[in-house]
C-alpha cells in the first residue's frame, strides 16, 4: 500500500527526530496521519478500504484525522455520543467531535461511532469517513493556548450517509481498536517530546551562562546547575522507558501499560522542564520572543491529549491490580 515495510521502531526514530522541529504542532499532524488515524485502518481494514483510504495517506495526498473525543467524552472514550445508525447498506451519522488535529483540512476520518446499544465497550465501530459528505459542518477553527499552527477542529454530523463497507474490521469492535492504536498514538506522544526537553535544556545553559545577576553568571549558582542536571537526568530516564516498551512491542507484546507510564512521565516532565527552564530565563521567559515560552505553550497539551495523566494512572493501577479491569 505504499509503505516501506519497517517496524514500529522506526516511527519511532522518526517521531524523536521531529522532536527536533521547534514547532510542536508540526509534529503533532504527522504523528497523527502515521501513528493515529490509520493504525487500525492498517491493521483491520479491508484490501478496498486500504487502497481507497490508506495508499494516497500514505502517499501524502489525503490528509488524515481521528474523530474520537467529544465534548462530553475526551480521555472517556466509552461516554461518546455519535451514532451510526445502519440503514440497508448505509450508516446514517449523527453527533459531533471536538477537538480534532487536522479536522479543517482533513480529507477523510477515522471516526468512532455509536453502531448498536449495546453495552459501551462492545457498541462502538471505527468508519472511514470522507469528510467531503453532505451533512458535514466544520463548524470552526480552535483558537488554543499552545499548538497555534496546529489546525484543531469542532465538527458535526447531520445525517451524514456513509457506505456500510467503509467500516475497518468488525461491527462492535471499534472500542478494542481505538486502545490498540492508543498504544502506538501514546509512544509516539512521548517520543516526540525527547527532543524539545533537550533543547531547551541546552538553550537554558547557554542563557544561563551569558546572564549575569549580582555579579555572576545564573548558571554558577548551584541550585540553578543541579537542576539542569536532574531534569537532564529524567529525560533520559524517559527515553530508557520509552525504548523498552517499543522493542517489547515490535516482539508482539501488549505494552499498554509501559505505553501509559511513557505518556504520564512525558507529561509531566516536559511540564517540569519548561517551567523549571522558563524560570531560569527571567522576564526574558516570560516573553514570546524565546523557544522556552513556546514549548512552555505547546507541551502543555502531552498531559491532556491522548488520555490525560489521571487517566494514564488509572490504566497503570489496573495493569497492576490494584483496580479490576473492564
Amino acid at each position: 500500500y505504499g509503505g516501506m515495510g519497517l517496524d514500529f521502531s522506526y516511527n519511532i526514530a522518526v517521531a524523536e527526530e521531529l522532536g527536533n522541529v521547534r514547532c510542536a504542532g508540526i509534529p503533532m499532524a504527522i504523528g497523527v496521519q502515521a501513528g493515529m488515524a490509520t493504525p487500525a485502518l492498517t491493521r483491520f481494514g479491508s484490501h478496498e478500504l486500504k487502497k481507497q483510504f490508506l495508499v494516497p495517506t500514505i502517499a501524502g495526498d489525503f490528509v488524515a484525522c481521528l474523530g474520537i473525543s467529544e465534548s462530553g467524552a475526551g480521555s472517556d472514550v466509552a461516554n461518546i455520543k455519535t451514532t451510526a445508525v445502519r440503514k440497508g447498506d448505509e450508516y446514517v451519522i449523527n453527533g459531533g467531535k471536538m477537538w480534532i488535529t487536522s479536522g479543517s483540512q482533513a480529507d477523510w476520518m477515522c471516526l468512532l461511532a455509536n453502531t448498536s446499544e449495546g453495552p459501551p465497550h462492545q457498541n462502538k465501530s471505527l468508519i472511514c469517513l470522507p469528510m467531503n459528505l453532505p451533512g458535514i459542518h466544520v463548524a470552526k477553527k480552535i483558537d488554543k493556548l499552545g499548538m497555534r499552527s496546529s489546525d484543531t477542529a469542532q465538527i458535526f454530523f447531520e445525517d451524514v450517509r456513509v457506505p456500510c463497507r467503509n467500516l475497518i474490521g468488525e461491527e462492535g469492535k471499534g472500542f478494542t481498536y481505538q486502545m490498540l492504536q492508543f498504544q502506538e498514538e501514546r509512544l509516539w506522544g512521548a517520543a516526540s517530546t525527547l527532543a524539545p526537553m533537550e533543547t531547551i535544556i541546552k538553550e537554558t545553559i547557554d542563557y544561563a551562562r551569558q546572564r549575569k545577576v549580582f555579579g555572576q553568571p545564573v548558571l554558577h549558582n548551584q541550585t540553578v546547575h543541579f537542576r539542569l542536571a536532574e531534569l537532564a537526568t529524567e529525560v533520559e530516564l524517559l527515553r530508557s522507558l520509552l525504548h523498552r516498551a517499543v522493542a517489547l512491542y515490535v516482539e508482539g507484546n501488549d505494552v499498554t501499560k509501559f505505553a501509559s507510564m511513557a505518556k504520564l512521565k512525558a507529561g509531566r516532565l516536559t511540564r517540569e522542564v519548561t517551567d523549571s527552564c522558563l524560570q531560569f530565563w527571567g522576564g526574558m521567559g516570560f516573553t514570546s520572543d524565546v523557544l522556552v515560552s513556546r514549548f512552555y505553550r505547546d507541551l502543555r497539551l502531552v498531559s491532556i491529549g491522548g488520555g490525560t495523566d489521571e487517566t494514564m494512572l488509572s490504566i497503570i493501577c489496573k495493569y497492576m491490580d490494584i483496580l479490576p479491569r473492564k
